[in-house]
């Protein structure tokens, strides 16, 4: 594996940004930067060999300064949404700022996401690292975090996720990268297909959080059991997809009990690339975003403008509103335990 890092810019407060490029023994790489701990490029084969971006993204570092879609970043201290931004932990209400309409979103407007972290390449690994405070963002206890970014000759991405706190606190880290298997710039993922190995999904009230309910997919719009276009139902008359102007949604991982199995989470597919992404986790659920937004963001790499649809994320998680919701699986880390989660992007052709 050849890691290779250079000075992408410097923030004003002379923090270095670092452009890391992660390239196996077939020419496929993927490209990291330490804003956001993100993921700003993956080029892989298609069916003819060539090899193409197929992750959504900016051509300067500093357009990933508090972007509207999080574009490739790691997200924490607890992806997804929060019921107004309120949560109870060991007796104590915890207050977090509103960033989604009357919700907090994605840690808050300086969550991960929009920071700088430290870096280190391990072998064959490049390695982030944040300290967050105790009270950064409303939250408890001071925080470590490392995220490991794996990438072999066959083209597997394995992201790992760590996680050690001082004190008692909720933790719930993914990442936010979009994909769209043509290239980056192709256009629409509507004609992907996409498999979900999720026989359940989360409804949601009309600020998209969990009602508690894990709704069977079968006869809905949400049944990607068998591959299927992601737009081929998004049109329908179906209440989610009107309140999320598209896919906003979380499913359940089927077989998730404990979060020691990494599980066969998706796979989506490209019929005109050939291209296929496998994706497993450790985590209970996947929420798929299909870019419902992205009109409006930072010009692409390529100089083009994204449209909404023109990328998909497939962002592993704990289950939104977890906090809150003590049916669902735990995001509590005590004090001094560890924290451990991993995703697995798979890239293969058809």
């Amino acid at each position: 594996m050849d890691i290779r890092q250079e000075v992408w810019g410097v923030t004003p407060e002379g923090e270095p940004i670092i452009r890391y490029t992660m390239t196996n023994a077939h020419s496929e790489s993927v490209v990291l930067s330490n804003y956001g701990g993100a993921i700003v490029g993956i080029s892989v084969r298609d069916k003819e060999g060539k090899i193409e971006d197929v992750a959504l993204g900016y051509p300067n570092w500093n357009d990933y300064v508090s972007d509207g879609p999080a574009m490739g970043k790691s997200v924490g201290r607890f992806a997804n949404r929060i019921a107004r931004g309120k949560f109870t932990l060991n007796g104590k209400d915890y207050r977090l700022a509103i960033n989604n309409g009357p919700n907090a979103l994605h840690g808050g407007p300086t969550g991960f996401h929009n920071r700088v972290w430290g870096a280190r390449v391990e072998g064959n690994r490049v390695v982030f690292n944040y300290l967050s405070g105790d009270g950064e963002e409303g939250y408890p206890g001071e925080l470590t975090v490392e995220v490991c970014y794996d990438w072999d000759d066959n083209a597997n991405l394995v992201i790992t996720y760590f996680g050690r706190s001082e004190a008692d606190t909720i933790i719930n880290l993914t990442n936010h990268v979009y994909f769209n298997l043509d290239g980056h710039d192709s256009g629409t993922v509507k004609n992907h297909k996409m498999q979900l190995h999720c026989q359940k999904w989360l409804p949601t009230d009309s600020t998209q959080i969990p009602t508690g309910e894990l709704a069977d997919v079968t006869g809905t719009p949400m049944d990607f059991l068998q591959p299927t276009a992601i737009g081929s139902r998004m049109d329908e008359d179906f209440e989610a997809l009107k309140i999320g102007k598209g896919y906003d949604h979380c499913w359940v991982v089927d077989g998730y009990s404990d979060g020691s199995a990494i599980l066969p989470a998706a796979e989506l597919f490209a019929a005109k690339s050939g291209r296929k992404l496998s994706v497993k986790t450790s985590q209970p659920g996947i929420q798929i975003y299909t870019g419902n937004w992205l009109s409006g963001c930072p010009i692409s790499k390529s100089g083009k403008e994204y449209d909404d649809y023109d990328g998909v994320a497939m962002e592993c998680q704990a289950f939104p509103d977890s906090p809150n919701k003590p049916q669902f699986p735990s995001v509590v880390l005590e004090a001094g335990k560890v924290y451990e989660q991993a995703i697995v992007y798979s890239f293969s052709c058809e």
